[in-house]
């Protein structure tokens, strides 16, 4: 499943999605979401977990609460549309 993650703090990095969402099960990919021309994070990204039972978990004991400072915003990420 993939789940996107907002209200992230700007020095939030990849590795630390992964730690937080590792304690669920097995992380496929984590993405900070940054501005192509400053490099900076936008605050938001993506995490694909292999079992969609252990991201459903970690969606409904994750949303709301604080990381890294600021309060998590995690939910199943919609496809992208054409």
């Amino acid at each position: 499943m993939n789940m996107y993650l907002g209200n992230l703090n700007y020095r939030v990095k990849e590795d630390d999605l992964e730690e937080l969402l590792s304690a669920y099960g097995s992380v496929t990919s984590a993405k900070v979401v940054k501005d192509r021309e400053t490099g900076r994070s936008k605050g938001f990204g993506f995490v694909e977990m292999e079992d969609a039972e252990a991201a459903a978990k970690a969606i409904a004991e994750l949303n709301g609460t604080e990381f890294k400072g600021r309060q998590l915003v995690i939910k199943e990420a919609l496809p992208k549309k054409a």
